[in-house]
């Protein structure tokens, strides 16, 4: 691999003896793939699939398994039990210690690997909120969010510090894996190499304080906030670190107690500070690509602020509730709000207002023609036992492609159903004429 003269010449003088592992380690080809458990009750039913599954140090939902184990067009992945995601970015969330009940903002959210393990994290309580600046980016990021099952989410499309303005002092943990030069990847991403220079490096720094100032805005007094990069330059990591701590006196940084990662190095960015707390991972050190992570707490403490509900509930919320007594065995809770014909449903009213927004919360469905029909969304945040009509399919049952591919399978009975991989809901169908009919989101359908 062609690596840039200048990257390599710093990296060698960072590491001094430990510079030629280092550079073997970026010329070897990773024979693993990154998979985190999304549901804990599949645990055993993925595990089954990847033989030989090793557990990153860092994440207990983690694991190292063979490339050939799981692809994206498997009935597990499109349940939303498993996400693929390179080992190292597992460990900023697992060192923020997200909480049910949490409020939680994913800053730079694309494509969704940190906020969907928040999510899980929340199990339904509390709110994620995930932003991202990048429309296309964005949209890949709610469908992620919709396909793991992560109910009480936000997604916006905002600048950090049109947000900041919107909601000072709100969140009690923050994520900022931030745009960077993207070093880290050089291995599994070589045209990033040739982007590389450092005043990019330089650039992305200036871009990422900017980003950080706006985070700090949204932090609550007692709140946590942790900031990651994918990249290996000090500028990047502690001396982002240390503008942190110099610019924001009421910052402190917290030391992060997870297995198997390196200290940072103050000295590396020309800083007297300790940073020894933030955390590192180096491909030749640990099995991952390179990562940087520091955890910040705000001094103080404060109550949550209350936001005040989003008005009176609209009559298609009947619609819903009328659905829900026919085809389920649980009462969903929280506030409505209907967008056109699109139903929306969130726990806390966050004022949205001229706010650039992707997902106003959980889409329930669309209420049309005096009738409710349920959309994917709403299906992928509840658990089998809370259907009233389930036709439950193993992986490998020929009907169950058939249903993935689009096409109709029997069912007996009337009305909608959920159609489930080993007690896993996927998606819906209604049934009519011993026939379902297939009402699985036409763009992720496996190609015939």
């Amino acid at each position: 691999m062609d690596l840039p003269k200048a990257f390599l010449e710093r990296m060698e003088q960072l590491l001094g003896e430990e510079y030629p592992a280092f550079a073997a380690a970026l010329c070897r080809e990773e024979r693993y793939a990154g998979v985190r458990i999304v549901k804990p009750a599949a645990r055993d039913a993925v595990l089954s699939l990847m033989p030989g599954a090793e557990r990153v140090p860092w994440c207990p939902d983690g694991y190292y398994a063979d490339k050939r184990a799981l692809s994206g067009a498997h009935p597990y992945h499109m349940a939303g039990l498993v996400y693929f995601q390179e080992p190292s970015a597992m460990a900023a969330v697992e060192a923020l210690d997200v909480q049910p009940g949490d409020y939680v903002l994913d800053l730079c959210a694309a494509p969704g690997g940190k906020a969907t393990q928040a999510g899980a994290k929340l199990s339904g309580r509390g709110l994620l909120v995930a932003n991202e600046l990048v429309p296309k980016r964005a949209a890949i990021l709610a469908e992620n969010i919709e396909r793991c099952g992560v109910g009480n989410c936000v997604v916006t499309n905002e600048e950090p510090a049109r947000l900041a303005a919107r909601f000072p002092a709100v969140f009690d943990k923050i994520i900022v894996d931030a745009p960077c030069s993207g070093e880290g990847m050089f291995r599994k991403e070589p045209q990033a190499a040739a982007h590389w220079s450092i005043e990019h490096t330089l650039s992305c720094a200036v871009r990422q304080k900017k980003i950080l100032d706006s985070a700090v805005k949204m932090l609550r007094p007692g709140g946590k906030l942790v900031y990651s990069t994918c990249t290996f330059a000090p500028c990047e990591n502690e001396g982002v670190a240390a503008y942190l701590l110099d610019t924001y006196p009421d910052l402190e940084l917290l030391p992060i107690p997870l297995t198997g990662l390196s200290d940072g190095c103050g000295a590396w960015a020309d800083t007297a500070r300790d940073l020894s707390r933030t955390k590192r991972i180096f491909p030749h050190r640990q099995r991952g690509e390179g990562h940087f992570i520091a955890l910040f707490q705000k001094a103080g403490a404060a109550e949550r602020k209350a936001f005040a509900p989003w008005g009176k509930e609209p009559a298609e919320a009947a619609l819903f509730r009328e659905f829900e007594k026919q085809f389920l065995n649980k009462r969903m809770e929280g506030m409505f709000r209907l967008f056109g014909e699109h139903l929306y449903l969130i726990s806390e009213g966050l004022p949205l207002d001229g706010i650039k927004t992707v997902r106003a919360g959980l889409h329930l469905g669309v209420c049309k023609k005096g009738r409710f029909e349920p959309g994917h969304a709403f299906l992928r945040t509840l658990r089998k036992d809370c259907f009233r009509r389930t036709l439950d399919f193993p992986a490998a049952d020929e009907r169950l492609s058939r249903y993935l591919r689009g096409e109709t399978v029997p069912a007996d009975g009337k009305g909608w159903a959920a159609v489930c991989v080993d007690g896993f809901p996927l998606g819906w169908g209604k049934a009519a004429d011993g026939v379902l009919k297939n009402h699985f989101p036409k763009h992720l359908r496996l190609k015939q």
